[in-house]
């Protein structure tokens, strides 16, 4: 009989996954152009794809430097955990795929949201190349969280 094989802290894995889209999105910055941004400065209203969203400066600062240190805590709770053996190491199948999906979804908020005059290429770019790569990564951190759930086969499963 094998042992379920439980993550050691869904709580800590739920903070890396949900914070690095965060972390991601205030990291890579404003993508709007330094000639957007000059004519917004003049009082030129700019084309979004999508509107950004912010809670101001300071807010967006917060928000982006606690999802940061999320991150990296919970990525170090999980890798201590897995040196320790209370973390089997197959759930970095499940996890590397999804903190990659947040990684994408991170650019591609900067990318639908940058500011522009006339069409935004890069949103339309972003839907038709990272879509594909978001479904990919999903599909293989679901794949994997199924193979975890089978009962092990062989000499690993008497371990």
């Amino acid at each position: 009989m094998t042992k379920p094989h439980r993550l050691v802290s869904p709580i800590t894995a739920l903070v890396l996954v949900l914070g690095t889209p965060v972390a991601s999105w205030w990291l890579i910055g404003d993508l709007s152009n330094d000639e957007a941004r000059r004519l917004a400065a003049e009082g030129v209203e700019l084309d979004y794809a999508i509107r950004p969203v912010s809670l101001g400066p300071a807010g967006d600062r917060i928000v982006g430097v606690l999802a940061c240190v999320g991150v990296v805590v919970a990525l170090a709770w999980l890798l201590r955990a897995t040196a320790r053996r209370r973390l089997d190491p197959r759930w970095w199948w499940v996890l590397a795929p999804l903190v990659g999906a947040g990684v994408l979804v991170g650019l591609g908020w900067r990318v639908l949201t940058a500011g522009g005059i006339g069409a935004n290429i890069g949103a339309g770019l972003m839907v038709i190349a990272g879509g594909p790569a978001l479904a990919v990564l999903l599909t293989v951190a679901a794949v994997a969280a199924v193979r975890m759930r089978r009962p092990r086969r062989g000499p690993a499963a008497s371990e």
